[in-house]
């Protein structure tokens, strides 16, 4: 199969095109420039920013699935009202341009990475695929739109689309909030937090899981025009994911019983209430229909995905 990978250099990227590579998929990757990350029989094209307006016709010339990653997550020094903006351009405006290219040149499938923010930032029982959306922030909301635009490009032409929201990502390098837990996991003396208290229950996905069910879905019939929310399956409160981490690390964390009401208080003073909230909070995920629909089960265990990740902090 022909794959036309987007976002090939970046967290999930790098290591989703070494195991398309590993599968003998004939990969080609979209690249904002030329990188070394690729050995020479993956052809890369330079199409530098996304666009609404770029002409992808040579890059998607004899593609069987396009899996589109790149997307913008972050948009720094912006004012709230032009936030939408930014995300539009690229997350929805570029994906829907890329889409239209692709059935117009008979491209037969086309992945599109979403979010589990699309469903909501919490939620008081596990998410489903047949939950209405509820997008809260900027992001979520550029990431639903071009959804709905996918399928109705979907019903109008030949293009397959597979939508995926994963929820947190995690592995090898991972960015963001995750990136800062390791690096408190891999201090010689963990630090105390006060998130002792916390009592909730969030769903993650693995890197591995992630990647697995991907590949699946390049092929997969019963895949063709569905949304899918994928997780490892074992959902964890705040503490008992730091626990977890810590002992991957062979360390003993020591966590503050601070009442969440102070935490999230103490966070607002900072203008970092939304930020402490989302921690704070619930977010599960039913990833029933990926299981029964297309016979996939998480191919990693949370405790095994730690252990790999600690293990190569170890070893830098």
């Amino acid at each position: 199969m022909r794959i036309l990978l987007t976002g090939a250099t970046g967290f999930i990227g790098k290591h989703l095109s070494l195991a398309l590579l590993d599968a003998n998929f004939d990969l080609k990757v979209a690249v904002r420039q030329k990188s070394a990350l690729f050995p020479d029989k993956v052809k890369q094209f330079i199409i530098g920013d996304l666009s609404a307006e770029h002409d992808w016709t040579e890059a998607i010339k004899n593609t069987d699935c396009i899996i589109h990653l790149a997307a913008k997550a972050h948009v720094l020094g912006a004012h709230k009202a032009k936030l939408l903006v930014e995300f539009r351009q690229i997350n929805t405006f570029a994906t829907l341009n890329l889409a239209k290219c692709a059935a117009d040149s008979g491209v037969g499938r086309f992945i599109f990475i979403s979010s589990i923010g699309v469903n909501g930032n919490s939620s008081s029982k596990p998410f489903t695929e047949n939950d209405a959306p509820n997008p809260q922030d900027p992001y979520a909301l550029s990431k639903y739109e071009a959804e709905q635009g996918l399928f109705k490009i979907a019903q109008n032409t030949h293009l397959q689309v597979v939508v995926i929201r994963p929820p947190l990502v995690y592995g090898k390098n991972a960015p963001g909030n995750f990136a800062r837990l390791i690096r408190w996991a891999s201090r010689k003396i963990l630090l105390p937090l006060p998130l002792g208290a916390v009592k909730n229950s969030r769903s993650l996905l693995a890197l591995d899981n992630l990647i697995d069910f991907i590949i699946i879905c390049t092929t997969h019939k019963k895949a063709a025009n569905e949304i899918f929310l994928i997780c490892d399956g074992q959902d964890l409160s705040t503490p008992q994911l730091l626990k977890k981490l810590a002992f991957a690390a062979n360390k003993k964390p020591w966590l503050l019983p601070v009442p969440t009401d102070w935490l999230v208080f103490i966070t607002k003073l900072f203008g970092k209430r939304a930020e402490a909230i989302r921690l704070l909070s619930s977010l599960q995920i039913d990833n029933k229909k990926a299981r029964l629909l297309l016979g996939w089960e998480p191919k990693i265990s949370i405790k095994v995905a730690f252990i790999k990740i600690m293990n190569n902090e170890k070893n830098i």
